[in-house]
Parts: structure tokens; C-alpha cells; sequence
């Protein structure tokens, strides 16, 4: 099997939503590979199945008037914000050749950043014994949250790159009170090309779960992308 990584830019949020819906039922008929998306929002808060509305701090009517929609939607976890500088991940995934592991495939998309991170910048990260994600310190720059059908995964992550953090004063992150959130700009107090970053993720990407390198791009209707393949014999 191969991995398909469409490289989207900067795309609203309701227009990924329903490439994923298309891309869900594509693969759960097997009619296309295991795929990877990632992208940019316009700022843009979402609320997934355990959500609480107090958990939005500013008004949806102020938050009109910037222009940020809210979405109600079916992945784990509560409330999250998008926006410029963060890099989104939408994995289309196949649990089915991963014996059909969740908490494994979360603990995956976890090790990418952990590793990314340590190697590429030399900086600590790790899990919170209590809270999905990853975290450097009391401070989150990886958010993980996924739904599965027919164990398809849908949704996937987001990383802190070079993401306004006062963003996040809209919101309670995750429902988490006592945590602060980060970026990579941040901590190493520069912006950082989102370009590479997209490159490492797919590097990562590819290590963590298995998918040797492969040097090949794909055409599609979407964009042009880079892909990885999955030795068969790989669970």
C-alpha cells in the first residue's frame, strides 16, 4: 500500500471537512490509498464530541466579526482553534492493516512530533500521563483528535508552528484549565518555514508508521503531493 500526501495550503475549514467525508468513503470501499492531508485554516475554532460551549470564552458574535466560525464536529476531544502558522494533519488511515490499534495509532501520531522535535531542534517534548497530545513542559504543541469509521480515521492533528498563541485566548484549549499552550516559534524565537516543517512531518510521518520513502509525486485533482509506500508485510 502507499501513503498519498496532498500538500492543500491554506483551505477553509468546511471545504477539508468534506474532502474528508469523499476521501472516508473512497477508502473505506478501498478505492484509494492510505492518505495524509495537510493544511492551513483561516482562524477557525472547532468543538468535537465532549465540547462545551462555556468553554468558548469570547462571544460568537465578536467572533463574527473577525470573520471565525465555529464548527461543531465528530472527533474526539472538546474545543480546539486553527489558524495561520499551525499545520493540520487529516489522515485517512486504514486501521484494518494496523490490527485495528487505536490507542497505538494516537501514540504514533504522538511519537512524530516527539522525534521531529528532539532531533531536528533539540527540543524535549513528551505525553501528559493525563492529556492526548504533546506537550514541552505544561505547555501543548501537538493537539491529536480522531474519529474512526469502520476503522477509517478521520481528523488527525494539528502542530504549533509559527501560530498566533492569543489566538487561543478565545477558548479553553482542550478543556484543559491549568495548561498553557506553545509553538515552534516560540520556543526558538524566530518564524519558522512551514515549507520544511510540512517536508519533516512527511519524513516523520513515513518513519513512525512504517512507509519507506519513495521518491515519487502524484497527480490528483487536489494538488501535486509526495508519497510513501508500505512494505506489504508491514501490519
Amino acid at each position: 500500500m502507499k501513503l498519498r500526501v496532498l500538500r492543500m495550503g491554506r483551505v477553509e475549514y468546511q471545504e477539508i471537512l468534506n474532502i474528508q467525508l469523499d476521501l472516508l468513503q473512497k477508502r473505506q470501499k478501498s478505492e484509494i490509498d492510505d492518505t495524509l492531508l495537510l493544511v492551513e485554516h483561516p482562524p477557525v475554532i472547532t468543538m468535537g464530541r465532549q465540547a462545551k460551549y462555556s468553554d468558548i470564552l469570547t462571544s460568537e458574535e465578536s467572533l463574527k466579526r473577525i470573520g471565525v466560525k465555529i464548527y461543531e464536529i465528530d472527533r474526539g476531544g472538546e474545543v480546539t482553534y486553527h489558524g495561520p502558522g499551525q499545520i493540520v494533519g487529516y489522515t485517512i488511515i486504514d486501521l484494518k492493516n494496523r490490527n485495528r490499534d487505536v490507542r497505538g495509532f494516537v501514540r504514533d501520531m504522538e511519537e512524530i512530533f516527539i522525534k521531529l522535535l528532539e532531533r531536528e531542534y533539540g527540543i524535549k517534548s513528551g505525553r501528559d500521563p493525563k492529556y492526548r497530545g504533546v506537550w514541552v513542559g505544561s505547555h501543548k504543541i501537538a493537539a491529536i483528535g480522531i474519529s474512526i469509521k469502520r476503522y477509517i480515521t478521520m481528523h488527525g492533528f494539528a502542530f504549533n508552528v509559527n501560530t498566533d498563541l492569543d489566538h487561543f485566548k478565545w477558548i479553553i484549549p482542550c478543556g484543559i484549565r491549568d495548561k498553557g499552550v506553545t509553538s515552534l516559534k516560540d520556543i526558538l524565537g524566530y518564524d519558522v518555514n512551514l515549507d520544511k516543517i510540512s517536508n519533516l512531518i512527511v519524513r516523520y510521518f513515513c518513519e513512525v508508521f512504517g512507509y519507506p520513502r519513495m521518491a515519487l509525486d502524484l497527480e490528483n485533482s487536489l494538488k501535486t503531493t509526495e508519497a510513501c509506500s508500505m512494505m506489504s508485510s508491514v501490519p
